[in-house]
C-alpha cells in the first residue's frame, strides 16, 4: 500500500519557487531573497542531480560484464577438460595433475569473483560521492541561512532596546521579524526534503546517513529560530507607527 511513496520533484520545486515569490514580495533585494534564489536554482536542478547521482558507469558495467562472461568460459573450459582429459584406465591423467588443474581453476576463479566485486562496489563509491557532493551543497546552504537569521534578535523590537555602537543598523518591526525567521524555518525545511530526494532511489547506507545528519542540521537549527519566534509573540511591537496588515494578507 505506502510501496509507491516518494517525494515528487515538481512538488518540491512548486513550493520553493511559491516562497521565493513570497520572499521577493516582502524583502525584495535583500540577502535573505538572494539566498532563496539560490534554492530555487537547487531545487530546479533537483531531478537532473538525482538522475546523475543514480546513472550507472558504463565502462564499469562493461567491464563487469565481460569479466562475467570469462569467469563463465572459465567454468566452462575447467568442466569440458576434466570430463575429456580425465580417462584413467589409460593413464593419460593421474590425481596429483587433476588436484593441480582444478587447484588452478579455483584460483583463477577466486581472481575473477573478487575482480567483480570490485567493479560492483566501485560503482557504489562513486554514486556515493556524488550524493555526498550534492549533499554537501545543501549543507552550506543551511549553514548560511543560520547566518542570516543570527543576528535577528527579538529584543531588537523592544520599545527601550539600546543600541550599541556596533549594532546591526538593520531594523525592522515585530511583523517583519516573524516573517523572516518564518522564510528561514520553511528553507531549512526545503533543504532537507530535497536531501532525502537525492537518495530516494540510492539505498546506500553512507549517502542516507549523511541525509540524516543534514536533516538532523536542519531540524536543530530550525528550533533555534522557532525559539526566536515564541519569543517575539511575547514582545510588544516598538514600530507603533507600523501595522501588521491584516491575516488575509500574510503570506
Amino acid at each position: 500500500m505506502y510501496s509507491d511513496l516518494h517525494l515528487r520533484e515538481d512538488a518540491i520545486i512548486k513550493t520553493v519557487v511559491a516562497l521565493d515569490r513570497r520572499i521577493e514580495d516582502r524583502f525584495a533585494g535583500r540577502g535573505i531573497s538572494k539566498l532563496c534564489n539560490q534554492l530555487r536554482d537547487v531545487a530546479q536542478q533537483s531531478a537532473k542531480t538525482a538522475a546523475g547521482i543514480n546513472e550507472s558507469v558504463g565502462w564499469i558495467r562493461f567491464v563487469g560484464y565481460a569479466t562475467a562472461v570469462v569467469v563463465v568460459l572459465v567454468v566452462a573450459i575447467m568442466i569440458w577438460s576434466v570430463t575429456h582429459s580425465v580417462r584413467f584406465k589409460d593413464e593419460s591423467i593421474g590425481w596429483p595433475d587433476l588436484l593441480g588443474m582444478l587447484d588452478a581453476g579455483t584460483n583463477a576463479l577466486l581472481v575473477f569473483a573478487a575482480t567483480v566485486y570490485f567493479l560492483l562496489s566501485l560503482e557504489v563509491r562513486i554514486k556515493r560521492r556524488r550524493a555526498i557532493r550534492a549533499l554537501h551543497q545543501l549543507r552550506a546552504l543551511a549553514h548560511v541561512i543560520d547566518m542570516h537569521q543570527l543576528t535577528k534578535d527579538p529584543e531588537r523590537t523592544l520599545v527601550d532596546y539600546q543600541h550599541a555602537a556596533h549594532s546591526p543598523a538593520e531594523k525592522m518591526t515585530s511583523f517583519e521579524l516573524n516573517r523572516y525567521l518564518d522564510y528561514c524555518s520553511e528553507m531549512l525545511s526545503l533543504i532537507g526534503k530535497i536531501a532525502a530526494l537525492y537518495v530516494q532511489r540510492f539505498d546506500d547506507p553512507v549517502a542516507v546517513a549523511a541525509v540524516g545528519e543534514i536533516e538532523q542540521l536542519t531540524t536543530g537549527l530550525s528550533r533555534k529560530i522557532w525559539q526566536k519566534i515564541m519569543l517575539l509573540s511575547q514582545f510588544p511591537d516598538a514600530s507603533e507607527d507600523v501595522k501588521a496588515p491584516p491575516k488575509d494578507e500574510q503570506a
